[in-house]
């Protein structure tokens, strides 16, 4: 195997599910890791020893706190934030900028200016699918979709010829982290509902996607291959609803062959009235719309695999790590397991 030179990696999010299999990787190919995290780590998790851990907000630390602490190194990875299904009151954009945008704005200058050469940003394929699609016009509808968009151009803009900057587009990602709660609970509990039914209604449509250990692949590969400013889409196999689902239903333990129909975008948003009504009530402003996203859930949002070859990801067991995540998602959403939950800050 090729080894590249030894980097020093300074990391945001390093104990993360993401992030945590990223440092192990790093480690492993001889490459050493800093993370600033949030307490507490999950119950068993499996945290690189030799990663260097501090404990703390990388909001309360000052500009020059933050010098000293990432002087000498050569990589910056941004492995935290949060995606679309946190819940936050409207307008939803701005926890978006705050946790996904700002702290980009602050830290990339600094990354430069003591020395740093890279940037590996972990970003979303909705942002593959806005630029794929411009006549959807997902980024005036999606707040969500137009915070990545605009995290993608704010990283960018800090790129020169001494400072490469790489986005990952990522999909769905499986996988599980020991102690910390996956965030497939929630569809446990939107098809939880159809479980006395003797099928299943879905969207149409399907979605990439990619195991724990081959986003930590590409997160590795970026850092050691991207040159300039650029966003790759990521992706591992493409499946459509209808092939998904039938894993999850299995690693339900309700047999592989669960009836799943297909239906119409339109039926979708009948289907998703009392969904609105709910955030309504709540005084919570979705990040997907709720209209919108029966469009997107419709399309086969698939991305050829070639991306995440050329960043070193290598084959995986997509299925197994489906059911993993499901199975835990279950016996979270039953009560069964005690689990940390994702967080923003």
């Amino acid at each position: 195997m090729e080894r590249s030179v030894n980097m020093k990696v300074f990391m945001i999010g390093g104990t993360g599910l993401l992030g945590s299999a990223a440092a192990q990787l790093f480690i492993d190919k001889g490459h050493s890791v800093k993370t600033l995290s949030l307490p507490p780590l999950p119950e068993g998790a499996p945290i690189p020893e030799e990663m260097e851990i501090e404990f703390c907000n990388v909001n309360e630390k000052t500009d020059d706190e933050l010098k000293e602490m990432m002087k000498g190194y050569d990589c910056f990875v941004f492995a935290a934030g949060i995606d679309e299904r946190v819940e936050f009151p409207a307008p939803v954009y701005d926890a978006y900028y705050k946790y996904n945008i700002a702290p980009l704005k602050r830290i990339l200058p600094i990354c430069k200016e003591v020395g740093m050469k890279k940037a590996v940003v972990l970003g979303s394929y909705f942002s593959y699918l806005a630029k794929e699609r411009p006549d959807m016009k997902l980024t005036e509808k999606h707040p969500y979709i137009r915070s990545r968009i605009d995290q993608e151009n704010v990283a960018f803009s800090f790129a020169d010829e001494n400072f490469d900057v790489a986005v990952l587009e990522l999909p769905y990602i499986f996988g599980t982290q020991p102690g910390r709660k996956p965030v497939w609970v929630i569809l446990i509990e939107q098809i939880k509902r159809m479980d006395k039914l003797p099928f299943t209604m879905y969207p149409g449509g399907g979605t990439a996607m990619l195991t724990v250990r081959q986003v930590a692949e590409v997160i590795v590969g970026a850092a050691e291959k991207s040159k300039g400013a650029k966003a790759w889409p990521i992706s591992m196999y493409n499946m459509t609803w209808k092939e998904f689902l039938k894993v999850v239903y299995a690693a339900r333990g309700m047999g592989d062959n669960r009836k799943i129909i297909s239906v119409a975008p339109w039926m979708m948003r009948m289907g998703l009235g009392g969904v609105k009504k709910e955030y309504a009530e709540k005084g919570i402003e979705s990040g997907i719309d709720v209209d919108g996203l029966a469009d997107i859930m419709g399309l086969n949002l698939f991305i050829d695999k070639k991306y995440s070859v050329e960043l070193g990801a290598t084959e995986d067991d997509i299925k197994a790590a489906i059911t993993d995540s499901i199975k835990v998602s279950q016996a979270s959403y039953d009560g069964k397991v005690k689990l940390l939950e994702m967080k923003g800050e």
